[in-house]
């Protein structure tokens, strides 16, 4: 658990630091993500990275009914409105309630919208996911509302 705690942040930076995001709205935002409490990944933190102008890494750290750490890579695609995208991606999450661990895979598609004159950033999203451990279970209701501040 230490690891990923260390090594999530630290990979972020580096790709922050050495990365150019060139056709994005935005290359870093911060913020909090709202959920309902069935996912692992439910309400949490959330910064997004972009690498390229279509890539981007999110990080979650969740603190809903479970505690829990994700990444996600998602590929970004415009609309011809200034500052809407359409997004897909995946990845994994590592969470924890109880004595029990929660691991698998999670997948995301949603909107995200980056205001044109305000550093804010919206993102409206479905995050499913599959639970390998403790026992194999699909959540398929994950809904969220994120709201990030853009720092660069």
């Amino acid at each position: 658990m230490k690891r990923v705690s260390i090594t999530l942040p630290v990979i972020l930076c580096c790709m922050f630091i050495c990365q150019r995001a060139a056709a994005q709205d935005y290359r870093f935002a911060a913020g909090i993500r709202l959920s309902n409490s069935s996912p692992t990944l439910s309400s949490a933190i959330s910064g997004k990275f972009f690498a390229t102008d279509k890539t981007a890494i999110e990080g979650i750290v969740a603190w809903g009914n479970r505690f829990g750490i994700g990444a996600l890579l998602e590929i970004h695609n415009k609309f011809n409105t200034p500052g809407l995208s359409w997004f897909y991606g995946g990845g994994a999450y590592v969470g924890f309630q109880d004595g029990d661990t929660y691991l698998g895979p999670t997948g995301i598609v949603g909107l995200d919208y980056k205001f044109t004159n305000a550093p804010v950033n919206l993102s409206l999203d479905w995050k499913p996911e599959l639970d390998f451990l403790p026992d194999i279970n699909f959540v398929p209701d994950a809904f969220a509302f994120t709201i990030r501040f853009v720092i660069k």
